[in-house]
């Protein structure tokens, strides 16, 4: 009898405990929540076997519930929010590598072209393990960031890991990075625009390049290059969208209120008056990048081409907090023109070109029809002329432009043909 009562009670207890545990845990409100972490700061305080500042701990604090959010919310500290301000202007100390934090480890988003990690040969995709031998595990992005910076001419030495390769140090020396946000020239008969960063001066910059390639009559079309562009600025992005679309949505940007995004459309005018355009992104294209490629395909005015970009569909926010620093919190979610949210998938290429090298094929030994004995000769003087020119081309090792480039000329000639029938 007595085992059947325990049994029993034992049966009770268990159908009862959820409620219980429910019930305890309503009962525990906001206010209680803050003493406990008040009272947890003070225990570190006391307790500690070193001496911490009250600073340390709160912004340890603050940086360990933002970070612990996602891998690109955390706290900035003054110096952080100042050092910032400078990167978004174009010029600050370091490597040169845009970095997120993934699995523990420093994960390269992409190097910034013509830096020390560019030079040193950092790829988009590779993952840094340790600085100088110290392992990154447990740093928050931040520190790492600030262990990767130092004094000019200063060296570094970075373990790398690559996917299908052993690691490997790298040892790098620091410089004074100038980020020059667009760079452009004429290849050929196309022109090309290749915006490395979304910064301030972007937008201005972008307008004049493409002005001054405008001055020749014979351009077929254009390429923007979007490859390991990290992002930036929101607005930059929306503004180079802009340039390129007459009308319509550009993207929205939509909170914890999902039911009021923010919608950014396009004004009137394109700067190129429909000449054929083709973006090129690959797996560093992130943020920003993606907001242009998406934009500018979901319209159907330019074509994708490259492979898949990063994936980053998030919005961050600066938020001060004076005189401590800044919050840089994820306040939103941004998705292209068609609805579709690239977070964690990015944006498909409408071509897919993986990046490869280019090697001239010898040719076959064997004769042709100016090798026969008789052969007519051709009544077309200019012949031999453009042959020797187009010998003396110059030769492009860049496998995608040069695929991105045929494919400006094509659409630019089929075009020209509908035009004539």
């Amino acid at each position: 009898m007595k085992i059947k009562f325990k049994i029993f009670f034992l049966y009770i207890f268990l159908l009862i405990s959820p409620y219980i545990v429910h019930a305890i845990d309503k009962e525990i409100t906001e206010y209680d929540y803050l003493k406990f972490l008040g009272e947890s700061i003070e225990k570190i305080k006391t307790d500690y076997v070193e001496s911490i500042e009250n600073k340390e701990i709160v912004e340890s604090a603050i940086n360990g519930i933002l970070s612990s959010l996602d891998p690109h919310s955390s706290f900035l500290n003054a110096k952080n929010l100042e050092d910032m301000k400078v990167q978004t202007k174009g010029e600050f100390g370091g490597l040169g590598i845009e970095v997120t934090l993934e699995n523990g480890f420093v994960k390269v988003i992409s190097p910034i072209d013509n830096t020390p990690a560019y030079k040193a040969g950092i790829k988009a995709g590779d993952y840094i393990t340790h600085l100088n031998k110290k392992s990154v595990i447990g740093l928050t992005l931040d520190e790492a960031v600030n262990k990767m910076r130092g004094p000019v001419g200063s060296k570094l030495e970075v373990t790398v890991g690559r996917k299908n390769m052993e690691p490997f140090d790298v040892t790098i020396k620091r410089d004074v990075i100038k980020i020059t946000s667009v760079r452009s020239k004429l290849e050929k008969d196309v022109g090309y625009v290749r915006i490395t960063t979304f910064s301030e001066q972007t937008k201005k910059s972008a307008t004049e390049a493409i002005k001054k390639l405008k001055k020749n009559k014979n351009l077929k079309g254009y390429v923007l290059d979007l490859r390991n562009n990290p992002g930036g600025l929101l607005e930059q992005a929306v503004s180079i969208s802009d340039l390129f679309l007459e009308k319509g949505e550009i993207v929205s940007t939509r909170g914890r209120n999902s039911s009021n995004p923010d919608t950014y459309k396009a004004a009137p005018g394109d700067i190129i008056n429909g000449l054929p355009l083709v973006v090129l992104i690959n797996s560093g294209s992130a943020s920003a990048s993606e907001i242009v490629a998406g934009a500018l395909q979901d319209h159907k005015r330019a074509i994708i081409l490259g492979t898949q970009s990063f994936g980053k569909g998030s919005v961050q926010t600066i938020i001060p907090v004076n005189p401590f620093g800044a919050l840089r919190m994820t306040t939103a979610r941004y998705f292209t023109p068609s609805g579709k949210s690239i977070q964690k998938k990015g944006i498909s290429p409408d071509i897919v070109v993986d990046q490869a090298k280019i090697e001239k094929i010898d040719k076959r030994n064997g004769s042709r029809e100016s090798d026969l004995s008789g052969a007519l000769d051709n009544p077309s003087k200019n012949s031999e002329e453009k042959d020797t020119e187009n010998s003396n081309e110059k030769k492009i090792d860049d496998f995608q432009l040069s695929r991105a480039l045929d494919l400006v000329r094509g659409i630019s000639l089929y075009k020209k043909e509908l035009a004539v029938n």
